[in-house]
């Protein structure tokens, strides 16, 4: 049975170590910190945290909750890859991934938003609509429900369902949350953060104080194409979205990636892989080519391996760095552009 908090300040998987004081109107400030690294750790009853006086873990247990969502449904695909059904307090459901890269580093791939409202027509997610924005404990505990069930994580990619950029304060609070330095510590240079290219967003991004890395889902160049495939370019076209990415170049000196969903007999032409070309002159980026991962509702197909090779060949050979993403978790609707898929 979920715990029917709802309150932000009575869910302390959400809150740093100066708001857990405060909201638990504790007499002893160092308890909090001691809280806090318990919820870092994994700790989900305030009866689990020995060195906190037990009529103040008993008080705790009375008004407050750790967390107030659960992970209902673990799905794990022949490759590694894992997928957690988490159940929230409202019963809404999220999706969130564990992946692993060429070297066995474990990433949480982790939803911002149930549902997504970006409407990108290749992606079963943006097939669902948006019900709502995500409270930070809910993104924290999706990463702290995956370190549970499969060991620490290495790094942490806002790259699930929903928008990221529509929801950058929990988002703020969550990286807030997770680099503190007394709890789970993670590296600003594990975070990475995956918009379908909101402009003002990225402006923000870049003059925030967090020190994380950010990938842009440009999938095609054409401008047309592009509006057709993912209604954001209406308002954020590409000669905008080109400026804000030189600016996250300059401002962070960090290089962004470009992630590319590459659809059969649309994007893959040579002509697209001339546009995705002019398009990167002046910009510090590697290209992601993301084989389209297959959702049955979807009217498209996936590329073979020799279109992908040619469209790769183009872009190597015009200097640019470019990555062909693994496929992975499909078998378990876990790859990208496939969560919330029905099947599964």
């Amino acid at each position: 049975m979920l715990n029917d908090h709802t309150e932000t300040g009575k869910i302390l998987s959400g809150l740093l170590p100066e708001e857990i004081s405060a909201a638990c109107n504790l007499t002893q400030r160092f308890h909090a910190m001691q809280i806090f690294q318990w919820i870092a750790r994994g700790t989900e009853l305030f009866a689990d945290m020995t060195n906190i006086p037990l009529k103040e873990r008993e008080r705790l247990t009375q008004d407050f909750a750790v967390h107030n969502s659960r992970c209902g449904t673990v799905l794990k695909d022949p490759d590694g890859t894992v997928k957690l059904g988490i159940e929230l307090y409202d019963g809404s459901r999220i999706e969130t991934v564990l992946l692993f890269d060429k070297n066995e580093r474990k990433t949480a791939c982790v939803s911002c938003q149930v549902g997504c409202p970006m409407g990108c027509t290749f992606c079963q997610t943006g097939q669902l609509g948006c019900l709502r924005n995500l409270a930070p404990n809910e993104i924290v505990e999706q990463f702290l429900h995956l370190e549970k069930i499969c060991g620490r994580l290495d790094n942490i990619v806002f790259m699930g369902m929903g928008e990221p950029l529509l929801n950058l304060g929990a988002i703020s609070k969550t990286i807030a949350i997770l680099t503190h330095p007394k709890g789970r510590n993670l590296s600003h240079r594990r975070i990475t953060l995956s918009t379908s290219g909101i402009c003002k967003g990225i402006y923000e991004l870049a003059d925030s104080s967090f020190d994380i890395r950010l990938a842009v889902s440009l999938t095609t160049a054409d401008e047309a194409l592009r509006t057709a495939l993912m209604p954001v370019t209406k308002a954020n076209p590409l000669p905008e979205l080109k400026k804000a990415i030189r600016y996250f170049n300059e401002k962070t000196g960090k290089r962004v990636t470009l992630e590319l969903a590459l659809l059969k007999n649309i994007n893959t032409s040579l002509d697209a892989a001339k546009q995705v070309c002019a398009f990167t002159q002046g910009l510090d980026v590697h290209i992601n080519l993301i084989p389209w991962n297959p959702v049955d509702s979807l009217p498209y197909t996936t590329p073979s391996d020799s279109e992908v090779r040619t469209f790769y060949s183009y872009l190597t050979a015009a200097r640019l760095n470019v990555t062909v993403r693994q496929k992975r978790g499909r078998t378990i609707g876990g790859a990208c552009g496939q969560l919330g898929k029905k099947s599964c």
